[in-house]
């Protein structure tokens, strides 16, 4: 017990001998550490303090620097100033001499502007003392010369205009005389150009339409039963058809006789049923004519169709369709009024090509050309008019119109589509083979041609030849000059124009000669 109490104890003297050591050895350390520290800030401030002399010093080095440097500067811009102002006050002086000289030059100009001025008035003045030195003259020059010529000053301007006047209409007639001759000598090549063609590429049949049909028979037994008892069947299809039927010598065969195409082929239709059929009464013969004018006008309109199709012309109204279907049973001088539409038609549009103009529109003018005529028996007036108020009726263009309406020179011609449709007309009615004409009309167109051209003042004698296409006119030399004859040969033509009807165009050649004979002995 006592020996635990002794470790015990020396344990715990051990302890607090540990204990005592160890705070004496932490005072020991803290102080140490106290004073190390304040060593260490010691040199510190002394650092901070030799840093803060340091940065004290370099400031002052840099700001002499910087002072040194601005007035460096300062220097360089005051030279640079200095320099620019001298220029400028260079400059300014240069001006200025320059200034100074031009006023001098302006000064001078001036000078020299008032004397040429004064030069100028001077010259003005002595002018003005000659143009009244020359007006004294002219005026007594006039007087003498009136005395000498007898003629006021007013006489002899209205002789010297009068003599003037005589010389511009011969001037006048010379030129236009020469560049007539010349526009028509051009006109004329490229005319018979485009015509030469035309007709080159139009191919159209040459025989004329007869106003007579033949009904061939199978025997002549049959001419009896066409006759009828007592006339009765030929007496019912004259009535009905309004034909006149020839039965004579000739063999197997009877001629139909109207000049109404229509009736005609109506007649000709029933007839050649009536044969076919053998039984020939009048009832008969009315169901027979009834089919044939169904027949004819069935044919009418695939005629008008063939024609549209035929010139490539769309668009017609059917009413003129069915109008140019009968045209193929109307003759203008024996010519088949339709065929001479299509081939007008195709003529206006071939010259209307070579052109340049519309060939449609011309195409469809010159078949509308003569549409008056399938209604000319029937309505007053002619068939240009008829023509014109039918196709405004069914709304035609006003291109269309006007070239019906100029076709035979009724107006004047105002579109290149109305003078292409004229001279297509005139081409196909003028070609040989498309027309007859009889012997006595004939002899009175030439004959009234030749009085025409004879009786005008100064013309001897007129001879139509060439079948009244040429007109050849003997001028008296000593009562028509020259000049005169274009004027007269313009009359002449222009009254044959307005007072005779003729197909395609007549030539009116002028001649004048003198001539001089003297006999030697």
């Amino acid at each position: 017990m006592s020996t635990g109490i002794a470790i015990l104890l020396c344990v715990v003297a051990l302890v607090l001998g540990a204990g005592i050591s160890g705070v004496i050895c932490f005072k020991s350390g803290v102080n140490y550490r106290k004073k190390t520290a304040e060593a260490a800030m010691g040199s510190a401030e002394k650092e901070a303090e030799r840093i803060v002399d340091d940065a004290k010093k370099t400031a002052e080095t840099l700001k002499k620097e910087a002072l040194v440097e601005a007035k460096d500067e300062i220097h360089k811009s005051r030279q640079e100033t200095e320099k620019e102002l001298k220029e400028r006050r260079i400059e300014v002086s240069r001006q200025e001499r320059r200034i100074q000289q031009k006023e001098e030059s302006i000064d001078k100009k001036l000078d020299n502007l008032e004397k040429k001025e004064e030069a100028l008035q001077q010259k003005l003045k002595s002018a003005d003392d000659k143009m009244a030195e020359a007006d004294r003259i002219k005026k007594s020059q006039l007087d003498m010369l009136e005395k000498i010529s007898q003629f006021t000053v007013d006489q002899a301007k209205d002789y010297l205009l009068k003599q003037l006047d005589e010389d511009l209409v011969h001037e006048k007639a010379i030129r236009v005389s020469n560049y007539e001759t010349q526009v028509k000598e051009e006109c004329d090549a490229k005319a018979r150009q485009y015509v030469s063609l035309a007709i080159a590429r139009c191919a159209a049949d040459q025989v004329s339409e007869t106003a007579v049909s033949v009904v061939p028979l199978p025997n002549d037994d049959m001419k009896g039963r066409i006759i009828g008892r007592e006339g009765r069947n030929i007496r019912t299809i004259e009535t009905l058809t309004g034909v006149d039927l020839i039965i004579d010598d000739t063999p197997e065969a009877i001629t139909i006789s109207c000049f109404d195409q229509v009736r005609r082929e109506i007649a000709r239709i029933a007839l050649e049923k009536l044969i076919q059929d053998g039984r020939i009464h009048p009832t008969r013969i009315e169901e027979m004519v009834d089919k044939a004018r169904r027949e004819v006008e069935l044919k009418i309109k695939q005629e008008g169709e063939r024609a549209v199709l035929e010139t490539n012309v769309h668009g017609l109204n059917h009413e003129l369709v069915k109008l140019l279907g009968r045209l193929r049973f109307r003759t203008s001088y024996r010519q088949n009024v339709l065929n001479h539409s299509i081939e007008v038609a195709h003529l206006a549009g071939m010259m209307a090509s070579e052109l340049g103009v519309d060939a449609n529109l011309a195409r469809r003018a010159g078949l509308l050309h003569d549409i008056g005529k399938a209604l000319s028996y029937e309505i007053e007036g002619s068939h240009v008019q008829i023509g014109v108020d039918v196709c405004k009726k069914y709304k035609e263009s006003a291109d269309v119109i006007h070239a019906i309406e100029a076709h035979h020179g009724d107006v004047e011609t105002r579109t290149v589509v109305a003078a292409l449709v004229q001279a297509a007309d005139a081409i196909s009615a003028a070609r040989p083979g498309a027309r007859s004409e009889n012997y006595e009309n004939y002899i009175k167109r030439l004959q009234k041609l030749e009085e025409i051209c004879t009786s005008y003042d100064g013309v001897e004698k007129s001879f139509a030849i060439q079948a009244g296409r040429e007109v050849r006119i003997m001028i008296q030399p000593e009562k028509i000059n020259d000049e005169k004859m274009v004027l007269v040969a313009r009359e002449i033509a222009k009254r044959i124009e307005d007072e005779m009807d003729y197909p395609g165009q007549i030539k009116v050649n002028l001649i004048r000669e003198s001539r001089v004979v003297e006999y030697a002995k």
